[in-house]
C-alpha cells in the first residue's frame, strides 16, 4: 500500500481523505512516504463539533445530523470504548454498512472491511463525509468558510506531522543524558538495596536542615508541611510556587525545592525512562496528538513536552547536523490583536517588543504593561494587575470587549469559536466531550474546572469557566497559528534534508544538515510570515520568532 500511495502522490498529488491519520496512515508514514495534502475527517469533526471524540461513527453522525449518544462504539482499536464480542453485531445483516437507525456499524473499519468491495464502500462513505463537512463549512459564509477550510488543512497536516515526529524521534546524546541523570539522581544502581541507599542519601541533603534531627517522608505533603512548620515556615500547602517566596527564609526550603527537581528526574526521567524511551538509534520517541480536546494544542508523551530543563543539554543534533530553533515571541497578545480586530492594539504588534508601545500608551513601566496584558487574557483582576487592567480597557476597548464577551459566554455555557473556527463547547455529553481519559487529565471546557465540585460554589465554578473561555479563545487560536506555521515549515525544509523533531507549544526544533542551516533558518522565518498572513487574513498584525542555529537544545535562549 505504501508504494501505491507514494506513486499516486508523485503522479497525481491528491488530497488524501482519511477517517483519522492516527489510525489510517501509520504504516504509510512509517515507510517514509511524504503526504503533502490530507483531509482528516476526525480533526475536521473536532473543529466543527467540538470535544475530543471523533471515531468514524461520530464523524458520520455529525455529517448526517444523527444523535452522537447513539453512535455504536468500536470494540477495538485506538478509539475503543469497551470490549465486546460477536453477539454485539450478530443481529445486523452482514453486508449492511449502516445500522437500522442510520449509524455507521461499530466494526466498520475493523471486522467488517475485509473485502475490496467493502473497502470501496467505506472509502465512498469517507468521501461523502468530506463533502458534507466542506458543505457545512461553506454555509458559514465566504470569509469564515475559507478560514475554516484552511484550518482543516493545517490541522490535518499536523496529524500527519504527529506520525512523523513519532517515527523520527528527537536526537539525544545518551552519554550526556546518563551524566545529567547521575548528577540529579545519583549513579545508576545495580540492586534495589543500592537504589534505596541512593534515595536516602538524596533525602538526607534536605533533612540535615531539620530542627532537632526531625525526620519526615519528603514524598508526603502532610509530613513536609509539618517539617516546614518545625523550622518556622507555616504555609497552606507545599506547592513550589507557595514555597518559592520562603526560599531564603530557611535553608530547608531551598534544599527542598532543589530536591524536588532532582526527585522528578530520578523518578520520572531517570535511568528507566532513558532505557525505555530512547532507542538504539539515540532518538527519544513518544506518541503525539494533534489536538488536546480542549483549545486544540498539540500534546506528546514520554517527556517530549515536559522534559526538565537540566536534561536539555542531552538533546543534541546528530553528527553533521544542527538544530534550527524558533520560538514565537509574545504570540498570544499578537493573536489577540488578530482575533479582536483592534487596530490600536494591532499597531503595537509592529514592534519587536509589543509591551513597549503598550507601556507608552498607558504611561506605565513596561513590567506593569506586561502584567496588564497577561491579566486581561488570563482573567486576573486583583492587585496591581487589576489597576493596570482598567487603563488597558480604556486604551484598547475593542480587544478587551472581545475577552469580556468570551468570559460571559463561558459563564453562560454558550459555545464559542476560535479565530480558525474550532468550536469550544461547555457541558458534558454522552459522546465523551470533556472525558479526562481522552485529554490526559487536562481541564477542558466540557467539564467543571479542576477543584470545583458539582455541589460546590456555583459562583466560583462560573467564574472559573469564564476565565477558561477568556483564555481558550486566544490560546486555541494561537494553537491554530502554530500548527499552520509548523505545516508550512514541514514542507519548506524537506528539500533541504530537514525535519521537524519537536513542537513545544510555541517552539519548533528543526533538525537539518549543517551546510543547509542558513537556508533552513531563512525558510523557517519566511514560513512564519506566510502562515501568519494566511491564518490572520491580514498583514496589519506582525508576528515574530526568535530563531537560532544551535547544536544542543540548552543553547537556546529562554
Amino acid at each position: 500500500m505504501a508504494a501505491r500511495v507514494a506513486e499516486l502522490v508523485a503522479t497525481r498529488d491528491p488530497r488524501w481523505v482519511v477517517w483519522s491519520a492516527a489510525d489510517a496512515l501509520g504504516d504509510v508514514v512509517a515507510a517514509g512516504v511524504d503526504l503533502p495534502r490530507t483531509w482528516d475527517l476526525a480533526e475536521a469533526h473536532r473543529l466543527l463539533h467540538g470535544g475530543w471524540w471523533a471515531t468514524p461513527g461520530h464523524v458520520w453522525a455529525g455529517c448526517r445530523g444523527l444523535p452522537p449518544a447513539d453512535v455504536p462504539l468500536p470494540r477495538r482499536g485506538r478509539h475503543a470504548a469497551f470490549d465486546g464480542d460477536l453477539f454485539d453485531v450478530a443481529d445486523q445483516a452482514v453486508e449492511d454498512l449502516l445500522t437500522d437507525s442510520g449509524h455507521l456499524r461499530a466494526d466498520a473499519l475493523t471486522g467488517w472491511a475485509t473485502t475490496p468491495e467493502r473497502l470501496a464502500r467505506l472509502a465512498d462513505l469517507a468521501l461523502r463525509c468530506q463533502q458534507d463537512q466542506e458543505e457545512a463549512i461553506r454555509r458559514r459564509g465566504a470569509a469564515s468558510a475559507d478560514r475554516l477550510v484552511r484550518t482543516v488543512w493545517s490541522e490535518s497536516a499536523a496529524a500527519v506531522l504527529c506520525l512523523e515526529l513519532e517515527r523520527d524521534g528527537l536526537p539525544v546524546d545518551r552519554l550526556a543524558a546518563e551524566d545529567l541523570i547521575s548528577a540529579a539522581a545519583g549513579p545508576r544502581p545495580d540492586t534495589d538495596a543500592e537504589a534505596a541507599r541512593i534515595r536516602a542519601d538524596r533525602d538526607r541533603v534536605v533533612l540535615r536542615h531539620a530542627r532537632g534531627g526531625e525526620r519526615a517522608d519528603l514524598r508526603n505533603p502532610a509530613q513536609v508541611r509539618s517539617l516546614l512548620q518545625s523550622v518556622g515556615v507555616d504555609v497552606p500547602n507545599t506547592r513550589a510556587w507557595v514555597l518559592e517566596p520562603y526560599r531564603h527564609t530557611h535553608p530547608l526550603v531551598d534544599a527542598l525545592l532543589a530536591w524536588r527537581k532532582d526527585e522528578r528526574i530520578a523518578t520520572t526521567y531517570g535511568y528507566r525512562w532513558l532505557d525505555e524511551h530512547v532507542g538504539d538509534d539515540d532518538r527519544l520517541r513518544g506518541g503525539w496528538t494533534a489536538c488536546d480536546g480542549a483549545a486544540g494544542r498539540m500534546t506528546a508523551q514520554n517527556g517530549l513536552h515536559n522534559l526538565p530543563a537540566p536534561l536539555r543539554p542531552a538533546v543534541r543534533a546528530q553528527p553533521g547536523h544542527v538544530f534550527v530553533r524558533a520560538d514565537l515571541g509574545q504570540v498570544e497578545p499578537r493573536v489577540l490583536a488578530v482575533v479582536s480586530g483592534d487596530e490600536a492594539f494591532a499597531a503595537a504588534t509592529r514592534s519587536d517588543d509589543l509591551y513597549a508601545p503598550v507601556a507608552e500608551k498607558l504611561r506605565v513601566e513596561r513590567p506593569v504593561a506586561k502584567i496588564a496584558v497577561l491579566a486581561a487574557m488570563y482573567g486576573q483582576r486583583s492587585g496591581a494587575a487589576g489597576e493596570a487592567l482598567k487603563d488597558l480597557e480604556r486604551a484598547y476597548p475593542v480587544a478587551m470587549a472581545l475577552l469580556d464577551r468570551a468570559y460571559a459566554d463561558g459563564v453562560a455555557r454558550r459555545p464559542l469559536r476560535t479565530h480558525g473556527g474550532r468550536l469550544i463547547r461547555f457541558g458534558t455529553d454522552s459522546a465523551g466531550v470533556g472525558d479526562p481519559a481522552r485529554t490526559g487529565g487536562q481541564e477542558v471546557p466540557g467539564s467543571e474546572p479542576s477543584g470545583i465540585r458539582p455541589d460546590g460554589d456555583v459562583a466560583a465554578a462560573d467564574a472559573a469557566r469564564g476565565r477558561f473561555a477568556r483564555n481558550a479563545v486566544i490560546q486555541g487560536s494561537a494553537a491554530e497559528l502554530f500548527k499552520a506555521w509548523a505545516a508550512t515549515v514541514r514542507h519548506a525544509v524537506r528539500p533541504l534534508g530537514g525535519q521537524i523533531v519537536l513542537c513545544l507549544h510555541d517552539e519548533l526544533l528543526v533538525h537539518v544538515p549543517r551546510p543547509a542551516a542558513p537556508d533552513a533558518r531563512q525558510a523557517v522565518e519566511d514560513a512564519l510570515t506566510l502562515a501568519a498572513r494566511t491564518w490572520a487574513g491580514t498583514d496589519r498584525v506582525r508576528f515574530v520568532a526568535d530563531t537560532a542555529v544551535i547544536t544542543r537544545w540548552s543553547e537556546a535562549k529562554g
